[in-house]
């Protein structure tokens, strides 16, 4: 099995890997998903696809009708509260703008296809160390059963997003309020602003770990909601910074592709007329592979904290044994 395979094999054992950095589980998740690639692929082209293409088409094709009217309007509170309109200020209004327009009207695919593609990858990288590869009958079946407890958590972590969304809006309006109220500098407000924006990050950051993990725990531990969330704070107690350098990277892999996106697909020629839009596909089709390494990291991250941290897990929770014990009993593995 490689490294970090130390419950493989035939064996049926519980995994146990050792601490690894961002860098080494992004090694691991490339060795993973070439001990399967078929079970990743055809999560990647049958769920990934559909669901990142609806979220980067949404936004474009509502840039007229919703995105724009929304930027202006966030543009407008801005100036209200104190903020000079800088460039900065406008990239990062019409960005915020494109993202609650894409994330809203995609909704209900990243409700079905995106969860269908976290469950069954999750299944799959347990499959994988469980030496017990899945068909993609039996990927599908367990995927849909776990489908309620991830469902019931991706809500609540939404619920959480949104309310760190809109403390920072609040905070952000506030801060920059007063200060002018009290006559400062524009300087001194932008500094302001940037610091808002700045520990609105971190905190953005967190929740999105920690909310992710919990999808992942889910999916592979009989819980969900708040308790699922609960695990993944302890689980990932002293292995914070890795969880956020895999934030990080995939967030930059993300922007990444949704600026070629934007800058390749939405503006239609080259000039001299020739198209860009067969370029779409592609970008759609590396969003996707961004968001199942993103995802594959996702689960082994789990793995990694939940082999430091045995000792906290309690009678709630399943083990990799019990998963292997609940995959026989539905006579899903072979």
């Amino acid at each position: 099995m490689g490294r970090g395979g130390g419950g493989g094999g035939g064996g049926g054992g519980v995994v146990r890997l050792p601490p690894m950095n961002a860098l080494e589980i992004l090694r691991e998740t490339v060795r993973v998903l070439r001990a399967d690639p078929h079970a990743f692929t055809s999560v990647l082209f049958f769920l990934l696809c559909p669901a990142s293409g609806c979220l980067l088409l949404s936004a474009a094709a509502l840039e007229g009708a919703a995105v724009l009217p929304l930027a202006r309007r966030l543009l407008a509170a801005a100036a209200a509260s104190g903020l000079p309109l800088t460039h900065f200020v406008r990239q990062l209004a019409h960005h915020l703008a494109a993202t609650l327009v894409a994330s809203v009207v995609s909704f209900p695919a990243l409700f079905t296809l995106l969860l269908a593609a976290r469950a069954s990858v999750a299944y799959a990288v347990a499959a994988v160390y469980a030496g017990k590869p899945l068909a993609g009958s039996e990927l599908s079946l367990l995927a849909r059963r776990a489908w309620p407890r991830l469902a019931a958590t991706y809500a609540l972590a939404c619920a959480a997003v949104i309310a760190c969304l809109s403390s920072f809006l609040a905070l952000l309006v506030t801060a920059c309020s007063t200060l002018k109220f009290m006559l400062y500098p524009p300087d001194i407000v932008v500094c302001a602003g940037f610091v808002t924006v700045l520990a609105f990050s971190v905190a953005y950051a967190h929740t999105i770990i920690v909310c992710n993990l919990g999808g992942v725990i889910s999916v592979l531990e009989d819980i969900a909601g708040v308790n699922a969330l609960r695990r993944s704070v302890q689980l990932m107690r002293g292995q914070t910074h890795v969880g956020l350098l895999i934030f990080l990277g995939s967030t930059i892999g993300l922007a990444f592709v949704e600026g070629l996106f934007e800058h390749r697909v939405k503006t239609l020629s080259y000039g001299d007329g020739s198209s860009r839009l067969w370029e779409g596909p592609l970008l759609v089709l590396m969003y996707s592979f961004v968001m199942l390494i993103d995802s594959m990291m996702s689960v082994v991250f789990y793995f990694t904290c939940r082999s430091s941290n045995l000792e906290i897990l309690d009678e709630e929770g399943g083990s990799v044994e019990e998963l292997e014990m609940m995959m026989g009993s539905n006579s899903v593995v072979r």
